[in-house]
């Protein structure tokens, strides 16, 4: 990123980002293009202050909607024996797929001997329903998938109200090898329909002999009327860096979850079959190589199959990356699942990503 930087006059810092991506893909193109400005500055000698907000563009075969945002947006304090933010913050549990993104709360950390301590608490009502997609109920599935109406702005801009509470433990060196990641995740729905949940979710990260390994597990309590129930979802991963001529890197990542699992943030599992975490299981091998300091690929094949064993299909994505320039990327991208029944007809996609920047 390049920012305006007058250091020696207010400690103040400037930038902007154009990141605009086009795809097309069984039929229909779709274009998103977003104007990011940002602004941070220090508070006296442990404080800062950073903020940002977009300007976005949607287009789904000829029609455009302009979607105003305000992005990261934070207060953050540093001591000597950790540090609180607050604002508009990103977090990220143990395991993404099962909340990650911007919300607005405060969230302290708490460094020990011992590890590293957090508590946090975040909302989700105000922020726009598709930078963090939420999709629990087959009612939010559809509010999410629909147009901003700006003639009924307040029922088609804002994501479900929901209160999210998090407490973790981070230890980066336990017997000197394993990187521990422990939480306690609650979701509560103040949107009338009392879907709850809790997590209680763990990943552990390792070297073994020249590879990495990550194993990871979530408990789900789902605190339903209708049906209260415990669900699963885990996560394993292995990977390598290999040495040929390229900076190459070969991983395999699999992901797993019961028929009712319902993470509170929904993260596609693919790059053209996008499902969510629910009810799925998929397996992922890839391969990404760098050629030059401008230069870099990557190739994936992914199974997908459901809860009941039943494959779903194949999904063969290859990506390019170019930087010619450390404030300018174009990134082209393009794959096909090919499904394993004939209720779901061949997917394929193309996009093409290019991210500029100034500061």
């Amino acid at each position: 990123m390049i920012l305006f930087s007058f250091p020696h006059l207010w400690a103040q810092d400037f930038g902007l980002i154009f990141d605009q991506t086009a795809g097309f893909g069984n039929g229909k193109f779709d274009y998103e293009g977003t104007l990011i400005p940002r602004y941070s500055t220090f508070l006296g000698e442990d404080g800062e202050f950073y903020i940002s907000g977009g300007i976005k563009v949607e287009g789904l075969n000829g029609s455009i909607t302009f979607i105003p945002e305000l992005l990261r947006t934070e207060l953050s304090w540093h001591f000597d024996i950790g540090d609180l933010k607050a604002g508009r913050i990103y977090y990220s549990a143990p395991l993404p797929f099962i909340v990650e993104g911007l919300f607005d709360g405060a969230r302290f950390s708490l460094d020990t001997a011992m590890g590293s301590f957090s508590i946090g608490a975040m909302y989700t009502g105000l922020l726009y329903k598709k930078q963090v997609n939420i999709t629990m109920t087959e009612k939010e599935l559809l509010s999410n998938s629909s147009k901003l109406d700006y003639g009924n702005f307040a029922n088609t801009y804002f994501a479900p109200q929901r209160l999210i509470s998090a407490v973790g433990w981070e230890y980066p060196n336990l017997l000197d090898i394993v990187r521990v990641r422990l939480a306690l995740l609650g979701q509560f729905d103040l949107s009338g329909e009392k879907l709850n949940s809790q997590y209680l979710a763990a990943r552990f990260t390792m070297p073994v002999e020249t590879f990495v390994v990550d194993l990871g597990g979530c408990l789900e309590a789902i605190e339903d009327s209708s049906d209260p129930r415990v669900e699963f979802a885990g996560e394993f991963g292995i990977g390598r860096m290999l040495p040929v001529f390229a900076q190459s890197q070969i991983s395999l990542l699999g992901r797993f979850s019961s028929g009712a699992f319902q993470p509170v943030t929904t993260m596609p599992q693919g790059d053209v079959y996008k499902k969510r975490l629910s009810g799925l299981s998929m397996i992922s091998l890839d391969y990404t190589a760098r050629f030059d300091r401008y230069v870099s690929a990557g190739l994936s094949f992914s199974f997908f199959a459901d809860s009941g064993d039943s494959s779903l299909g194949n999904e063969l994505f290859g990506k390019l990356y170019w930087s010619p320039a450390s404030d300018l990327w174009l990134n082209l991208g393009g794959g096909v699942f090919i499904p394993y029944t004939g209720n779901v007809g061949i997917l394929w996609r193309l996009e093409l990503n290019a991210v500029f920047s100034i500061y």
